[in-house]
């Protein structure tokens, strides 16, 4: 048998096991392995956590493992590794995220200098293909979900649909063009720290805006793009929802003062729909609402999110007129968490 035929065999194996996600893998063999171990100066044995719905043990060595499945540098592991350990907080609630028949992943955002020590895109394109650290870095722990949590389509993960996300789903935060502080520094953590921040986000969904010169027109146009009938958050006004501003809109924003707490405040004051439409689809989650929502009203204005710190604003992407929006799961619990990379 020569050694291509061989390495099919082994793949084959891996697919038929459902380990892997339906691409080609890179097989772990022990010095690749031992390469990702010595990168990240743990013990291998070490227990990280224990990753719902399964609750399987993972150590730092099945972390390794999946790492190289994935394609990973052992530049990128500590990265891997400080995801591994959000998702697994119990505010992230990873069981609900893993089991839903709702679309969310796991979107791992990377801030601090790591970001240009391993070559993240955080520019052009960030949400796409052509970057080996995005692209492996997601994909293994989308590999951690499945192989250590049982997060396996048809079985424990009930999605209905999914998204694209679930075959990876990592960008980093474009800090250099950002006129304001990152999210990690937002979140407390020094600029000069490494962090890594998961979200249980939908796909992204575009918004473009060619024309407006001016903050108020571009917020407005983002806040009824976020406010949409049967919209997770929408529906449950509850969760965390996330904004991703390019550049070219960030900067026409901040010249006219807004910092991002204004930016939050005025799409939460904006995202909003009457009671009567939201309840066309969304009757049967009433209870789930603040009780300072009249429901008696059927013009009472519901708002995407219960409070403005809800709405998490970043800055990613190139040139261009577009941003992004990302609904999260909704208000069924299931925070952002974020972790520093060790």
């Amino acid at each position: 048998m020569t050694a291509i035929s061989e390495k099919i065999v082994i793949e084959d194996e891996l697919f038929e096991e459902g380990w892997v996600d339906g691409l080609p893998v890179v097989l772990p063999i022990e010095q690749r392995v031992e390469d990702m171990l010595c990168a990240a100066n743990r013990k291998r044995d070490e227990i990280i956590g224990y990753v719902a719905p399964q609750m399987g043990v993972a150590t730092v060595e099945k972390a390794a493992i999946n790492s190289v499945m994935a394609g990973c540098k052992p530049e990128y592991f500590p990265v891997v590794l400080a995801g591994l350990e959000a998702v697994i907080d119990e505010h992230f609630n990873l069981n609900g995220i893993q089991t839903t028949t709702h679309c969310a992943a796991p979107l791992m955002v990377v801030n601090g200098p790591i970001r240009k020590e391993i070559e993240l895109n955080c520019g052009s394109n960030v949400f796409g293909q052509g970057f080996r650290a995005n692209a492996t870095i997601g994909r293994a722990l989308r590999f951690l979900l499945m192989n250590i949590g049982g997060g396996i389509p048809g079985t424990m993960d009930k999605s209905t649909f999914g998204h694209p996300g679930k075959f990876t789903f990592c960008i980093g935060e474009n800090e250099e063009e950002s006129p304001w502080e990152p999210l990690h520094v937002e979140r407390g953590f020094d600029k000069n720290t490494s962090t890594v921040t998961v979200f249980g986000a939908e796909a992204p969904h575009s918004f473009q805006d060619h024309i407006s010169n001016t903050a108020t027109n571009i917020l407005t146009m983002i806040s009824h793009s976020l406010a949409t009938l049967g919209n997770n958050n929408m529906g449950l006004c509850g969760g965390e929802v996330m904004v991703v501003l390019s550049p070219e809109h960030a900067a026409i924003v901040a010249k006219e003062g807004f910092e991002k707490r204004d930016i939050k405040k005025f799409i939460y004051e904006k995202a909003r729909l009457p009671w009567k439409l939201v309840k066309i689809v969304d009757s049967t989650n009433q209870a789930l609402l603040p009780e300072w929502i009249d429901t008696d009203n059927p013009e009472e204005m519901i708002p995407l999110v219960e409070k403005l710190e809800d709405i998490i604003v970043v800055l990613a992407g190139g040139p261009g007129r577009f941003s992004m929006g990302l609904p999260g799961w909704g208000g069924l619990g299931g925070l952002s968490v974020t972790k520093e990379i060790r």
